[in-house]
């Protein structure tokens, strides 16, 4: 007799698995085809509360979900391969598990990153998703964080900011009072925070030209300290050359939020890379190609001091915090 569980799967999950390695979802293990490649692999969870809302529909959910991880394999150069999902549930019902389902293979099929299995259980605490993805390199070439050097450029894909001020928004805060009669600036905003833009048309890019890489997921300072923290060296921003929408470059102007809550504020997943000067026009010819903008916003330096983000005079800004911790 089939359980709750097993009905749960086969209605709302095995129409997603459409890989063969996924076996239908009928077994306790998916097959993921071997090949040349090296193999990337990256997991990220999203609890509510902490990365999301309570207010925050499903399929929106469904995508931040998938796309985070994306994001990672982007940020490595990695093609996605595939995912394992595990769903936490204080509830299954329809209402919020189908259009949960449907968003996530929609992302799924658009992305080329197919679904190989995964649990789902029953919790009293926090909804709770938790995706591992599976991508591929060839051998030796990931884009490590480890590799920057002295005289690089500091490089940032999209826009920064948007998330951190997407969530005042949803919250009700100054961002929301200051947008009262900008429905499309809010919902932009919102959109941002909810659904993240994985940069994975750069991959190529980064793999052929940046010496180090990692995705903006906690906030740019922040994650730019993890990156020279990790390579060795420090890092001299500019905080004008931060690349910013209208809709927050309006808000920065007119006083509501300061650059100190867009560069530390978490979700944007972006890209942060390090390239060399030589580099640097094939780079942003390749980027261009791609259809993603990037930006210079700085120098990787020598020494081991935390990154400094200077004001227009080359002051340093002191900053509150340099990125949104999940603790």
């Amino acid at each position: 007799m089939a359980s709750a569980e097993h009905d749960l799967i086969a209605r709302y999950f095995q129409p997603l698995a459409s890989d063969a390695g996924a076996l239908g979802l009928i077994d306790d293990a998916a097959v993921l085809a071997a090949s040349g490649d090296d193999l990337v692999v990256t997991v990220d969870a999203v609890v509510e509360g902490v990365h999301f809302l309570a207010t925050d529909p499903p399929e929106t959910l469904a995508r931040k979900a998938l796309r985070v991880n994306l994001s990672d394999l982007a940020a490595k150069g990695a093609t996605p391969a595939g995912f394992v999902l595990t769903l936490a549930l204080r509830q299954a019902g329809d209402d919020w598990l189908a259009p949960f389902a449907r968003a996530l293979g929609e992302d799924a099929a658009t992305f080329n990153c197919p679904l190989l299995g995964g649990d789902t259980v029953s919790t009293p605490g926090p909804l709770t998703v938790s995706i591992t993805a599976f991508g591929r390199v060839a051998p030796g070439t990931i884009v490590r964080r480890d590799r920057a050097q002295e005289g690089d450029r500091v490089v940032v894909s999209g826009s920064i900011g948007d998330a951190a001020l997407g969530l005042d928004v949803l919250k009700g805060g100054k961002a929301a009072a200051a947008l009262g009669d900008d429905a499309s600036g809010r919902d932009y905003l919102a959109g941002r925070y909810r659904v993240p833009q994985p940069r994975l048309a750069l991959a190529k890019a980064l793999r052929d030209h940046a010496h180090a890489a990692m995705d903006v997921s906690d906030g740019l300072i922040g994650d730019l300290a993890k990156l020279c923290a990790a390579s060795g060296v420090s890092a001299r921003i500019e905080a004008a050359a931060v690349p910013l929408s209208p809709v927050a470059a309006r808000l920065l102007a007119n006083g509501v939020a300061g650059i100190g809550t867009l560069v530390s504020g978490g979700d944007d997943y972006e890209v942060l890379a390090t390239v060399p000067e030589n580099r640097w026009a094939a780079f942003e010819a390749a980027a261009r190609e791609a259809g993603v903008a990037v930006t210079t916003i700085g120098r990787i330096t020598a020494g081991g001091a935390p990154p400094v983000l200077v004001d227009s005079r080359g002051q340093a800004m002191v900053l509150q915090r340099l990125s949104y911790s999940h603790f």
